[in-house]
């Protein structure tokens, strides 16, 4: 039997999207007891969530390569949420790591470059969540640092400038913001929400899940599940129920 052709019947199925854009910590969020994969989980009937994050990444590199991800012609209009979760690489010393380093203001500049971006091409600043760099702990850090031959490169008190700096720029763009230094700081062993000192834990992928899921779940609560529940298929006619 032959299947429909695309628009013979019934209308393309497009499913609204959430993105999540940022560094490692959002690019290693779909493993396993991921917080990407916890909300995708939640939302696999309603939203693909998207998974745009890049290892290293800073917020000098991805206000470039934003308008390359989303387009007002072809896609802004199906997305119905955007994390921007960066901060952890552009708060490296720079002395020890000036690659990876941004200037606080230009951090600062930058992120308020990409929201204003995204509302350019119709996403409101409703749609829009900004998540800060988490907090650092430095004495594990060393050591990943050390076992690479490198140097302690980046410091708590600093990327506490740079999440203050974030929740700045929320306030003045009207965004949501998650500020995620401060929120694992209120626990005094943050340790446990780390890795390795900068990257997620078990712990801190289900915190962090839990946090934005708080943020987002008034936000797309009012989407509808997508295609029918199996026992609602007229299975005598399941065209009639399905296109």
């Amino acid at each position: 039997m032959a299947l429909a052709e695309p628009g013979a019947r019934g209308r393309l199925l497009r499913w609204p999207r959430v993105l999540l854009f940022g560094d490692s910590i959002t690019e290693y969020s779909f493993q396993e007891n991921g917080w990407g994969a916890y909300l995708a989980e939640r939302l696999v009937r309603k939203c693909d969530v998207v998974n745009r994050g890049i290892s290293g990444y800073n917020t000098r590199w991805a206000k470039l390569i934003l308008p390359r991800l989303i387009t007002e012609s072809t896609s802004a209009d199906s997305i119905v949420a955007v994390t921007i979760f960066f901060g952890a690489n552009d708060s490296a010393l720079k002395e020890l790591n000036p690659k990876q380093h941004v200037p606080l203001d230009e951090y600062a500049a930058n992120l308020k470059s990409m929201v204003q971006y995204l509302k350019s091409v119709g996403i409101t600043a409703d749609r829009i969540i900004l998540i800060t760099p988490p907090p650092l702990q430095e004495s594990a850090w060393e050591k990943a640092c050390l076992a690479k031959g490198d140097k302690l490169n980046r410091c708590n008190a600093t990327t506490g400038q740079y999440a203050q700096a974030c929740v700045q720029v929320a306030r003045e763009c009207g965004t949501d913001v998650l500020d995620l230094w401060t929120l694992m700081q209120k626990n005094q062993d943050f340790s446990s929400y780390l890795s390795d000192g900068l990257h997620l834990s078990t712990k801190g992928n289900s915190f962090l899940a839990a946090q934005l899921w708080s943020r987002l779940e008034n936000k797309l609560s009012a989407l509808p599940s997508l295609l029918p529940y199996w026992r609602d298929v007229d299975h005598t006619n399941p065209e009639a129920s399905l296109l």
